[in-house]
């Protein structure tokens, strides 16, 4: 297996962060301390990536940019603002699609530390802390779109994930909904955690209660196959699936159960895609303005690639609430 820079750290005592401002040259270090790590390095056969190399000369202009499903039209969005701000500053932008795919993740992150790109942006959710803290200690500039791994210190561009949670409730709950199921996305996802959170603590403050499905995936018939799930239920009035996609499966359930949206069962997503436009009823949703994401993620990065720092700014957007037909009261009234 290949030697990593947690393997230098182990055998010469010291800390990861010692390691990457040897191999960087950064930071006061002693020569004891320098030469110690440098005899592990050797000793290992430990070789660097070409990409901490090429941060170390001359910008290639090129960033690479990790997502989990280039089709959801939620990335989409994202990357047409990141596009806009790389190429307004002389940048390409090259994408891996890892299909929420662990192995052809590490595929792509392999492929990409081969490459000289400037700098990498990451919005999948799989990605390893420890592999995040091995590119950065590698002297690769890292920004995190979406997403948060927790125990790495890298810039990081996202929404306020528990307030969208909140507003989604907060509507349903305004409307008289009382029992509402939840379609979630896996919650090993740090974003999707704090949407349940958010919803389960304001419908909890209003003596309103949900029943949350066994997360099952992320798309469109991954929503329709929770939903027919919660629905079991004849209780629910009302549905909040946590991301655009399994609300449009959702609304595809209903209709093949003959439930009319809003009349029957409301439906909320969280994104405000392309989809919740253009779907019958008309989806209300939870907005994030994804260009502006992508926008303000590339302009972090490129701020630091050209000020030779690591990014460890967090932004944290607020997000809104759309309303559209597909939520009303439920049946009978309040």
């Amino acid at each position: 297996m290949k030697p990593t820079i947690y393997d230098i750290a182990r055998l010469s005592q010291v800390s990861i962060a010692t390691v990457s401002k040897v191999l960087n040259g950064t930071g006061r270090i002693s020569e004891e301390t320098r030469q110690r790590v440098m005899q592990a390095v050797e000793a290992l056969g430990y070789e660097r990536s070409t990409i901490a190399t090429a941060l170390a000369g001359k910008n290639t202009y090129t960033i690479g940019f990790l997502v989990p499903d280039v089709s959801n039209p939620f990335f989409s969005e994202i990357l047409r603002g990141a596009e806009d701000a790389a190429f307004a500053r002389g940048y390409s932008v090259l994408v891996c699609n890892t299909d929420h795919d662990p192995e052809r993740e590490r595929v792509y992150l392999r492929t990409l530390r081969q490459k000289q790109m400037d700098g990498l942006v990451i919005a999948t959710g799989s990605t390893a802390a420890e592999t995040v803290a091995e590119l950065v200690a590698e002297g690769v500039r890292v920004v995190l779109l979406s997403r948060e791994i927790e125990g790495v210190s890298v810039g990081a561009v996202t929404i306020d994930n528990v307030l969208g949670g909140e507003l989604a409730a907060r509507h349903l709950v305004e409307l008289g909904h009382r029992r509402v199921g939840v379609i979630p996305e896996p919650l090993h996802l740090a974003s999707s955690r704090d949407r349940l959170h958010g919803f389960e603590r304001a419908l909890r403050a209003a003596g309103a209660e949900c029943s949350v499905a066994p997360a099952g995936g992320f798309g469109i018939s991954a929503g329709a196959r929770m939903a027919k799930q919660v629905l079991a239920d004849p209780s629910i009035t009302a549905l909040f699936a946590l991301n655009d996609q399994l609300a449009v499966g959702a609304l595809e359930a209903l209709r093949k159960l003959g439930k009319h949206v809003p009349g029957d069962v409301s439906v909320i997503g969280f994104d405000d895609t392309i989809l919740a436009k253009i779907v019958h009823p008309a989806l209300t949703t939870v907005a994030q303005p994804m260009q502006e994401l992508g926008q303000r993620t590339l302009e972090l990065l490129i701020y630091a690639i050209e000020s030779g720092t690591q990014p460890a700014e967090k932004i944290v957007i607020s997000p809104t609430l759309v309303v559209r037909g597909s939520t009303a009261p439920p049946p009978g009234g309040r």
